[in-house]
């Protein structure tokens, strides 16, 4: 997730040594670090200064973490909230997280763990804030129903924004599995057609010879079993959008019909003498490329060039970067609420397996993953194994590749990994000039794991 690494943070710890290190470490990262050394003056800071996410000690010298906790949650205050202690026990453990702690980490700490989580704390709390914004003015959400904060859909949206102010017909493409029905939908909703109906058919799913008169209707009697006249989906959704999914699904025949509802705005019911007005947005949508089905002969030109005016492409889940854990978590939290569980966590490991996957599924495979994963998870913590099969097997085949694949001799020539981090770091330190502080930037470590690296001998001064 891209964090605008402004979010101020609350350190409660009477280790004053400790306390400085932490503070140090997470300022690096650009964080905003308050401290404290006693519940009573966390308690004075986190209602005063209003942090993003608090870190604090179990055992302070006036009280514990816990009555920090106790009093955000009185004051109907919710933040991310770490407890650390010396003295980890399960049952201590299970205290914290039952009353709402979001994690327990245990002394000695990791400062890369500690940041890591921080980092991860933070990403789900925007979530959730996000997830949580209600109805903008129009009524829907403010990200009109489309989770996620990468480029591509925040492009995403504002094509649908200014393509749902056009009456036109709209064509969306996109891999299965992207969420092109959400797309549009939420072309619909921010239309001025959004309080009329919204009916989306899978053009794939409708057998050729009964789709004339799905779409259009049939009159009594116009053909065997027509006991009575019936009207299509194109009245039915009159005045609203009609989705066409799969629309390269549509037989040669049918096209040049939907071309003439385009072009005149007239329907003609199975049996009917007449057409009958209509007014409906057509909005299209397909995996395939219509083009090439055009070139094939498989799709009208004209009905093509009709469509394509406003052309829509929703991206893959594989280019749209730390979208996967943001999605993870949205699935996650909507799966636990149906099957009525509390509040699961993906482990680390699990949000790294899920990142590493291509997902040619697109997001219905993550949301299907999820759904899994809230099934057979019986703690609070998402742990690998509750993933498909498919997700772990690709990861452990890329771990066992990387074990056995290449040529052996020529494998035998190389430096080691001791070797080159020796290296780097010694070049690191000449160009900084000997700083570490601003080598351990560069280095994306703390300056305590420079120091034992430089104690080791690998990249003396």
């Amino acid at each position: 997730m891209s964090l605008t690494a402004s979010e101020t943070l609350l350190l409660i710890e009477d280790d004053v040594s400790l306390r400085t290190l932490l503070q140090e470490e997470l300022e690096l990262d650009g964080y905003r670090v308050l401290v404290a050394g006693t519940t009573a003056e966390g308690v004075s800071k986190v209602l005063g200064q209003a942090p993003d996410l608090v870190i604090s000690d179990l055992r302070l010298p006036d009280g514990d973490g816990l009555e920090v906790l106790r009093k955000l949650q009185a004051e109907g205050r919710v933040v991310p909230f770490v407890i650390i202690t010396a003295f980890g026990t399960v049952d201590q453990a299970v205290e914290a997280l039952q009353a709402g702690a979001d994690d327990f980490l245990t002394k000695p700490l990791s400062t890369e763990h500690l940041r890591l989580k921080v980092k991860r704390l933070l990403a789900h709390a925007a979530l959730s804030h996000e997830l949580a914004r209600y109805r903008s003015v129009s009524g829907q959400p403010a990200n009109l129903g489309l989770v996620g904060e990468s480029v591509a859909m925040d492009r995403l949206r504002q094509e649908i924004r200014q393509v749902a102010r056009s009456h036109a017909a709209v064509l969306i493409n996109g891999e299965s599995g992207t969420g092109k029905e959400l797309v549009a939908r939420a072309i619909h909703r921010e239309s001025s057609r959004r309080e009329k109906p919204f009916i989306p058919v899978n053009c794939a799913g409708i057998p050729h010879e009964l789709m004339e008169s799905e779409f259009f209707g049939h009159e009594a009697g116009a053909f065997t079993g027509a006991r009575q006249a019936r009207k299509g989906l194109f009245a039915e959704a009159s005045g609203g959008t009609l989705l066409l999914d799969e629309v390269g699904e549509m037989p040669l025949a049918l096209q040049a019909k939907l071309l003439r509802v385009l072009q005149e705005g007239q329907v003609k019911p199975v049996g009917a003498e007449r057409e009958e007005p209509v007014d409906v947005r057509i909005i299209a949508a397909t995996h395939v490329d219509l083009l090439e089905a055009v070139e094939r002969g498989d799709f009208r030109e004209d009905l093509y060039y009709r469509l394509e005016t406003l052309t829509l492409s929703v991206p893959p889940l594989r280019q749209r970067g730390d979208d996967v854990e943001l999605l993870a978590m949205h699935f996650l939290r909507q799966s636990a609420d149906r099957h009525g569980r509390g509040f699961l966590r993906l482990g680390e490991a699990t949000l790294q397996t899920l990142v590493d996957y291509p997902f040619p599924g697109n997001v219905r495979e993550l949301s299907s993953a999820m759904e899994r994963a809230v099934t057979f998870c019986d703690g609070d913590v998402v742990q690998p194994e509750h993933l498909p099969a498919r997700i772990r097997k690709r990861q452990m085949g890329a771990l066992d590749k990387g074990r056995d694949g290449g040529d052996q001799d020529s494998i035998a020539s190389w430096p080691t990994l001791e070797a080159l981090q020796q290296d780097y770091v010694r070049q690191v330190m000449a160009a900084v000039g000997g700083n570490k502080r601003r080598a351990a930037q560069v280095l994306g470590i703390n300056r305590r794991t420079l120091y034992r690296w430089l104690d080791n001998g690998g990249a003396k001064e």
